[in-house]
């Protein structure tokens, strides 16, 4: 089973990107299931409903989304709609709407967790993914994670202290594609991020003017996604074992295109 798991889309620019390659590449690829990380997808903040059906629509199964999933507030409401297949992080405290993992989307398992280091004060990743596991969740699939987190040791300890309990943890959250990739002893793919679907001239992603003065001027700024140009695809396709649940393999995949 190949699984292939979609970093950060950017805007206008990154969806853009994912419609044009993202068919195409399932089948070069061989792609069974596809996971997109869908928390800037609306001007580079949140995310809307027309922008999950076009995501859908493109070939993504699940979307997963990090801190920005509230930025929008008339989408809130509809991360308890059982027909859009988004996922907020779990460990997020029980009470806000959505859910945190699904294993009614597929052939695949998904968790969405944030990390808190640099991020924000969250229910322990550690602590709410062995509570899920325990549980019996995932009905026998493989599962895979998004782990959106700042610090690579926070995504890295948590792959560690998850290896041979699931197929894969991947972070997301920071937009630069790492190069350290691998199946842990036990069976679980990692990789520190993903990366981004975003524009290739950008500072992750937005217009380098806005992000460039805030750092000039001490003092927030306006920034957009960049929209146009040579947009950069970063993803990891990893190959599961359908009879253990666990990684074989994994490698980036990454691609340009101009839009």
């Amino acid at each position: 089973m190949r699984v292939l798991m979609i970093g950060d889309v950017v805007g206008n620019g990154g969806r853009k990107a994912v419609t044009k390659l993202l068919k195409d590449l399932k089948s070069e690829l061989e792609i069974d299931f596809v996971t997109l990380q869908g928390e800037n997808l609306a001007g580079g903040i949140g995310l809307t409903v027309d922008n999950v059906i076009e995501m859908q629509e493109a070939g993504a199964d699940v979307i997963t989304t990090g801190n920005h999933v509230w930025d929008k507030r008339e989408f809130i409401e509809h991360l308890d709609d059982p027909y859009l297949p988004v996922l907020r992080p779990l460990n997020y405290p029980s009470h806000n709407p959505g859910r945190g993992a699904t294993d009614q989307s597929g052939p695949i398992a998904v968790v969405n967790l944030i990390g808190r280091v640099w991020v924000g004060e969250f229910d322990s990743p550690f602590a709410v993914i062995d509570d899920l596991l325990a549980g019996g969740f995932g009905q026998g699939k493989p599962i895979v994670v998004d782990f959106h987190a700042e610090a690579t040791s926070e995504k890295a300890a948590l792959a560690w202290h998850l290896d041979g309990r699931v197929a894969a943890v991947v972070g997301t959250h920071t937009h630069v594609p790492t190069a350290d990739y691998k199946v842990l002893p036990d069976g679980t793919a990692f990789v520190t991020d993903l990366g981004m679907v975003g524009a290739r001239d950008s500072i992750l992603g937005v217009e380098v003017e806005g992000s460039l003065a805030r750092f000039l001027s001490g003092r927030r700024q306006r920034m957009q996604p960049q929209r146009t140009g040579l947009i950069n695809f970063n993803s990891v396709v990893i190959e599961i074992d359908s009879n253990t649940g666990l990684a074989t393999g994994i490698e980036r995949v990454d691609r340009q295109i101009h839009i």
